[in-house]
């Protein structure tokens, strides 16, 4: 099969012809028919995230992936094959940029057929983190206001949808085309942050929920209640800082969770929340998908069809 390794930190990507993996007691294989990146992929891949995610080399990037079950191990009684499903895994395991994948069981979700592969692909990590961020960790609920920075990325994007449909109020950040699509995605409030000074506009905010680092980080400190939450996915939050303002800062780590999944699986398929895909590449345009989400302009996901 192929697959897109590295062979180190810092080493490139590259579309190599290995052995297709044969599933333990407790797991399945899977034929992935599409994969999607994530920041995370890049960060991973230039070491930046070694303390918390240490790889093992030759390493396959890729979390989050859409197919269908191809062989099932001896314990794995539950799945069939032929069954759809889509996969997070962890992010030290990988294993999603190829053309077949080995699941743990308990990791899997079963994908309705009205959802498409491409679609589902983009959910895991994006959606997961959001809800993770929002509801497990800082318990936002109705007549709540949040900041999501970066509403018009993956995870941003699917935190609008989540936090409009518990009535809290919304505010997004955002530029260029992403300004109507934090709109059009229910955002009560938009600030284009490339012409506009968030702090100056926002203040008393229950969540932030921060998608960059950085300055932006910093000055969100000052723009939530006392006793506000920030969560920040980027980089760790300053301890300091959050004590300052009397307010809570943690630091995001996405965990997959096949029950939460499910949960967002079923939101996809009733229409209740959409994957908004910045683009669709090939198997062979890896490198392009890549660089465009290590770009970081990307407007949603990035889904590489795989078969």
């Amino acid at each position: 099969m192929k697959a897109v390794r590295i062979s180190g930190y810092n080493e490139p990507l590259v579309l190599e012809d290995v052995d297709i993996p044969q599933p333990g007691p407790s797991e399945v294989l899977v034929r992935v028919h599409a994969a999607a990146l994530n920041p995370l992929d890049f960060k991973l891949q230039r070491g930046y995230m070694h303390a918390f995610f240490p790889l093992t080399f030759p390493y396959t990037i890729g979390t989050d992936y859409a197919g269908v079950v191809e062989k099932t191990g001896s314990l794995s009684s539950h799945w069939r094959v032929g069954d759809r499903v889509v996969v997070g895994s962890q992010a030290t395991q990988g294993g999603a940029i190829a053309e077949f994948a080995i699941a743990d069981s308990s990791n899997l979700v079963r994908l309705p057929d009205s959802i498409s592969f491409a679609d589902a692909a983009g959910i895991p990590v994006a959606a997961g983190t959001a809800w993770q961020a929002l509801f497990e960790m800082a318990n936002l609920s109705k007549g709540q206001t949040v900041l999501i920075h970066a509403g018009a990325g993956g995870v941003g994007s699917f935190a609008i949808q989540f936090a409009r449909q518990v009535g809290a109020r919304v505010i997004a950040t955002a530029s260029g085309s992403g300004l109507e699509i934090v709109r059009k995605l229910g955002a009560d409030q938009v600030i284009d942050y490339k012409s506009q000074d968030f702090q100056g506009m926002v203040s008393d905010v229950d969540v932030v929920l921060d998608t960059i680092g950085g300055e932006t980080q910093q000055k969100s400190y000052g723009v939530l209640r006392t006793g506000g939450s920030l969560l920040a996915t980027s980089a760790p939050p300053d301890e300091a800082l959050a004590k300052a303002h009397k307010v809570s800062a943690t630091f995001v780590f996405h965990e997959p969770v096949a029950s939460r999944l499910s949960k967002i699986v079923r939101k996809v398929e009733d229409g209740s929340a959409k994957v908004l895909v910045d683009c669709q590449q090939n198997l062979a345009d890896f490198q392009a998908a890549f660089d465009h989400q290590a770009s970081g302009r990307a407007k949603g996901k990035i889904i590489l069809a795989i078969a």
